[in-house]
């Protein structure tokens, strides 16, 4: 699909606004694309007709364009001598049929003169006087550069003792691309032929590989002069292909520079290192700083053991009473530390950091909060089961034995006082003595209280369990606080992969093959001597 000039430069636009609110792109980036110039010679006229060319007369003040443009329009159209240097003028000189649908917005105390004329020969030709761009006028400059974008051929005019105008010499070399370009040398009259060469020179060390020069006088002995084919060389431009030619260049060129400059702008997001090498700089950056917080832990958290130990009931009764934080300004300072070399290092790869920054800035004052959580999560569930495995299975048992070994003493002891009422009986003997009373009162106190002295002797500690449960929620708060950096990090690779895409697609929409396949300009035509090569 092509891509009308205007349209790419819309999408970069809205692209860049974008881009620039997420912090993908600097300010001066997004500054650039939305100062982007979208007038065009197309962009004065209605899009349904086919429009003239445009050809503008431009100089240094005293060169002698105005009467140029008044010898060709064969009447005094143009402001000339000393009037020009401080009037904000723009003088067009059209075929009355020429409708101009769009002119440019004008500055202010700025005047446009519109001139007509009759003749068909010149109907597809619009000629403009811009105002001196090297006047005291300062406004003159601006004008200037506001009319530029609307010009197909620019007549540069120049004097004998003015064509070495630094001025000229830069706009031109800023302007050359963009523009076909004709060259006076007005007032040859005054000139001699070194300065003819030298001026040559100059347009050929600029990029014109053979410019065309017109040698014109601005006086009455105008047949000595080379202003009939001046104008003769224009009145050819406006035959054929030559407008659609330089409409599809212009298009062309300003695509070619807009892909330049989102070139250099993907190339500012891609950096010297590959987004994948980020969670590994990441995991260099978070063990070492997570050794330096176990580090600084051990005391806190042997502290915090003891308090929950000796106040269980109060973390389980009232959690608020019983809280103990352990995320101090040490240890957020610890972690912002790992967090800061992280993203300056990825700076230093060149990547894009501030929407990674921005998105690492939420899980700064989270931390704390994720400690907390997981530290009495985990000491609640450790005080809920203190010990070990083994251990509390052991206490299981026991418990088990303080309860059975007292019945089955019992009914031992119940099981002989039925029997030795039986043999009594039958035997006539004497019944259970004191010996068996008091030896039966010891065997069913033994096998309770041993058990019961085994099951307070060896209750687990609620101190070391509190310890264990604490290493335990700081091992997982911090394994939550890695895996929530390393989510942030794939969002920010997935968000930096579609900013990249969106890119390539705009950098797309700039290709135009088929425009620069029909560019071809015969070696022949005065065009190809028009055009820096």
């Amino acid at each position: 699909m092509a891509y009308d000039y205007s349209e790419v430069v819309a999408n970069a636009q809205q692209w860049a606004e974008q881009a620039l609110g997420a912090g993908w792109i600097s300010a001066e980036a997004a500054a650039q694309l939305k100062e982007l110039e979208t007038k065009s010679p197309d962009s004065l006229f209605s899009p349904q007709e086919a429009r003239p060319l445009i050809v503008a007369f431009m100089g240094g003040s005293g060169v002698g364009k105005s009467t140029l443009l008044n010898r060709l329009a064969g009447k005094p159209i143009a402001r000339v001598g000393v009037e020009r240097p401080t009037s904000r003028e723009v003088t067009l000189f059209h075929h009355h049929s020429v409708a101009i649908q769009n002119l440019p917005e004008q500055l202010p105390i700025t005047h446009i003169k519109i001139a007509q004329h009759d003749e068909e020969a010149k109907k597809q030709i619009i000629w403009i006087d811009m105002p001196d761009f090297d006047s005291t006028e300062q406004g003159n400059k601006q004008l200037v550069l506001q009319w530029l974008p609307h010009i197909d051929v620019l007549v540069y005019v120049v004097s004998p003792e003015r064509y070495r105008d630094e001025k000229a010499w830069r706009l031109l070399l800023t302007e050359g691309a963009k523009h076909a370009w004709l060259f006076v040398l007005n007032q040859w009259d005054r000139g001699q032929p070194e300065q003819y060469e030298d001026f040559k020179q100059q347009l050929h060390k600029a990029g014109f590989f053979e410019p065309i020069i017109f040698k014109t006088i601005c006086a009455d002995d105008w047949q000595t002069d080379e202003f009939a084919q001046l104008e003769a060389t224009i009145m050819a431009l406006a035959q054929g292909h030559t407008v659609q030619q330089l409409q599809q260049r212009g298009q062309a060129l300003r695509k070619r520079a807009l892909q330049q400059q989102l070139q250099d702008i993907r190339a500012s997001l891609v950096g010297q290192a590959p987004v994948s090498k980020l969670p590994s700089l990441w995991q260099y950056h978070w063990q070492q700083a997570v050794t330096v917080l176990g580090q600084g832990f051990v005391w806190p958290i042997k502290n915090a053991a003891t308090y929950y130990g000796e106040h269980a009931a109060d973390l389980l009764g009232n959690p608020s009473n019983g809280r103990v934080a352990l995320w101090d300004e040490w240890a957020q300072t610890r972690f912002d530390d790992a967090l800061d070399l992280f993203v300056l290092d990825a700076a230093q790869q060149g990547l894009p950091v501030l929407p990674l920054k921005n998105a690492l800035a939420e899980l700064r004052g989270k931390a704390a909060k994720i400690l907390q959580g997981q530290t009495e999560l985990a000491v609640r569930q450790a005080l809920a089961r203190p010990g070990s495995h083994l251990h509390r299975s052991l206490l299981k048992v026991i418990r088990l034995l303080e309860i059975t070994l007292p019945l089955a003493a019992m009914s031992w002891v119940g099981y002989q006082v039925f029997l030795g009422f039986y043999q009594s009986n039958q035997t006539s003997s004497h019944y259970l003595g004191v010996d068996f009373a008091i030896h039966s009162s010891l065997l069913i106190a033994i096998t309770w209280l041993v058990p019961f002295f085994i099951l307070k002797k060896a209750q687990p500690s609620l101190r070391k369990s509190a310890l264990k449960g604490l290493n335990t929620g700081v091992k997982q708060a911090f394994g939550l606080l890695d895996d929530a950096i390393q989510e942030t990090i794939a969002d920010f690779s997935q968000t930096h992969a579609g900013q990249l895409e969106q890119l390539a697609a705009l950098i797309g929409q700039c290709e135009c093959p088929d425009v620069e396949t029909r560019l071809v300009v015969d070696n022949d035509s005065p065009l190809a001597r028009m055009l820096i090569g």
